[in-house]
């Protein structure tokens, strides 16, 4: 059991450092990585454009390399957005910009970064997801 979920671990780490590299490819300056609190955490906080983005990133193995939507075992990286993970989201996002001195003013979204990986754990595709609802 401890190998799969140090397996786990490792592709979600990969799913988020490719993340972190296709955000800066297309212009975002990344803020903070991991903004942990014991209710939730943020895995990237980017900036483009005066917005400031709280990424959360989903990361799936595809065996065979296929990636079209709705095949394979038909779970999308993104269905892992239940209501309570939306919530606590939103609440982590809320005490980032008050540490940070932001204020909730400021020009803000969630956006999920849906990573598909091959067995070998090679990029297959990156799906963005922008501007996803909390509630």
């Amino acid at each position: 059991m401890e190998q799969k979920s140090q397996k786990h671990l490792k592709t979600g780490q990969m799913g988020e450092d490719l993340a972190v590299y296709w955000l800066k490819k297309d212009g975002f300056k990344i803020l903070d990585r991991n903004f942990w609190k014991p209710y939730g955490e943020i895995d990237i906080v980017a900036k483009k454009n005066d917005i400031i983005h709280f990424v959360e990133v989903k990361t799936v193995t595809r065996a065979g390399g296929y990636v079209n939507r709705g095949t394979n075992d038909g779970y999308e990286p993104e269905d892992n957005m239940h209501l309570w993970k939306r919530q606590r989201l939103g609440r982590v996002v809320r005490v980032y910009l008050s540490e940070k001195g932001m204020g909730e003013d400021s020009d803000w979204q969630i956006d999920v970064a849906s990573v598909y990986l091959d067995q070998d754990s090679k990029l297959l595709k990156i799906d963005w997801l922008e501007d996803i609802i909390l509630i």
